[in-house]
């Protein structure tokens, strides 16, 4: 999009209003990405559906907010930077509304891509207009508000559901969106109506959306599903993982060598941003998939409520806060990537915290790795960041905010996938282990003189068996992420030596 924005004047208490509107925007579309995790065991026992099939309620909405963000470029440069966050806020909301009167998960699941694609275009939007109603010499403090906002959500979203799918139902957690998206698009109207930006009648890459829809759909469905169909042993995997194959080379080909296209995949052409873009991803989608599959575990195996597991995951709260704003002062005066290498360490150390889990565990040493993960996220979130869009031309800004956005959280609904799918599958691996190395006759013995019968001694063995597997499952995913931790963090060194802050790129 043509990313010209006219400067406003916006000052003092009114600039803080409407950075606050900007900013809770972002949060309300965030926090959507994790509210229905700890609710899903609710919502598939309301529904009567699986628990692999529950997961399609986060991952759905996680793709469509994937593929909004590729439009908003376009939706921005035809409609306008306000105008577009407008209506991207009003379709939001609508759908909002939508999910909490579903009644099936098919209803449900269009629903939730509905509420993606609108929600996807609010992301880039709202980075790059609370960029543009601050001052230059404050664009970091800007950016450090907008990230604060995109680390809390995850982590809020849990203890939201959980409060609200326990106390109430699970409808509510799509349906309190309502009153907070109306207030926002009349405090749009009141404090940002007056910012302007250049509109352009730039034709719409429709074949490049078309290959996107498919290449990334299929790729979703194969990761949801593989579990369901045992992966490649069944033809529909097959099938699914062929279309995402073709339909992806196909888009790379046209978007390459088309005139307009949908993705501007010359900007990976820039070292740093291309380095941290896919850093900052690989990064999200660890994070993402331990935050989907820890409450499933709490809820399931540990006995939590939905309430409780939501209080565990909200630990991180208080460290990303405190550190988001220290880091976003640290990076005037230490190597960015220094800081990022620090983030990723204690992030693998806080993953191989859990690699030692047991059904015994109690809250505080539950508590403790989310405590540490929580001070680590902004060490490696602000810097990246910062380090992809002050590498890039000014522009070029809000196609950069777009692209980074756009794989961040196509690799965070990925990420999720595929650590349901390896619990479940580690979990059965280690079921059989555990089964085959059983004395049966011994252990029924022994339970029956305890008085208990041997149907009941059976399902009792089963049960401790299923708990033991999948901890045991939850254990060797987390030193999985360990490792991608530490990996990056070594990695992140092929970055060059940043040169430049955000805030000292000159935007007009």
């Amino acid at each position: 999009m043509n990313n010209t924005i006219l400067k406003t004047n916006l000052k003092g208490i009114r600039l803080l209003i409407a950075a606050f509107i900007v900013a809770l925007a972002n949060f309300m579309v965030v926090l959507d990405m994790t509210i229905a995790n700890v609710s899903l065991p609710t919502i598939t026992g309301s529904l009567a559906i699986s628990t692999s099939q529950g997961t399609w309620i986060i991952t759905s909405y996680a793709i469509a907010e994937a593929i909004g963000l590729c439009v908003s470029g376009w939706i921005a440069q035809r409609f306008g930077l306000v105008r577009s966050f407008s209506i991207a806020l009003m379709g939001f909301t609508v759908f909002s509304i939508c999910c909490g009167l579903s009644n099936s998960l098919e209803l449900l699941v269009m629903c939730r891509v509905g509420q993606g694609l609108f929600g996807g275009p609010i992301m880039p939007l709202s980075q790059t207009l609370i960029i543009s109603i601050f001052p230059q010499e404050k664009y970091i403090h800007a950016l450090g508000i907008w990230a604060a906002t995109t680390v809390l959500g995850p982590i809020l979203g849990p203890i939201l559901g959980g409060i609200i799918s326990e106390n109430w139902a699970w409808n509510w957690i799509f349906l309190i969106n309502v009153p907070i998206g109306f207030f926002l698009i009349y405090g749009v109207y009141l404090f940002l109506s007056k910012i302007k930006s250049p509109l352009s009648k730039s034709k719409f890459d429709v074949i490049g959306m078309i290959f996107l829809l498919v290449w990334v759909g299929a790729l979703q469905m194969m990761l949801d599903m593989g579990h369901d169909y045992d992966w490649f042993n069944h033809p529909k995997i097959w099938v699914l993982a062929m279309i995402t194959l073709i339909v992806f080379s196909l888009f790379l080909a046209w978007e390459l060598t088309g005139r307009q296209p949908i993705i501007q995949l010359h900007i990976f052409a820039n070292k740093s941003f291309c380095i941290a873009t896919l850093a900052l991803s690989v990064a999200y989608g660890a994070f993402f998939g331990g935050i989907v599959v820890i409450p499933q575990w709490l809820q399931l195996n540990m006995g939590y409520t939905a309430t409780w597991a939501g209080y565990l995951m909200a630990t991180m709260g208080v460290g990303s806060l405190l550190m988001s704003v220290v880091v976003a002062k640290l990076i005037y005066w230490i190597d960015q990537r220094l800081l990022v290498s620090i983030g990723f360490i204690v992030f693998a150390l806080s993953c191989y915290l859990r690699t030692d889990w047991a059904n015994n565990v109690d809250f505080i040493d539950l508590a403790w790795p989310q405590i540490l993960q929580g001070f680590a996220l902004p060490f490696f979130f602000i810097p990246l960041s910062n380090i992809a869009l002050a590498a890039v031309q000014s522009h070029e800004l809000a196609m950069a905010t777009g692209m980074m956005n756009f794989i961040r959280t196509l690799s965070g609904a990925i990420g999720a996938s595929i650590s349901m799918s390896l619990w479940s599958n580690y979990s059965q691996i280690a079921r059989h282990e555990m089964v085959a190395r059983i004395q049966m006759t011994q252990s029924q013995h022994a339970l029956l003189s305890a008085h208990i019968s041997q149907q009941n001694s059976l399902e009792l063995v089963s049960n401790v068996v299923d708990h033991e597997a999948m901890t045991i499952s939850i254990n060797h995913i987390f030193w999985g992420f360990s490792l991608i931790f530490i990996l990056i963090s070594v990695l992140i060194w092929l970055l060059p030596k940043p040169q430049n802050m955000l805030g000292q790129i000159h935007l007009p």
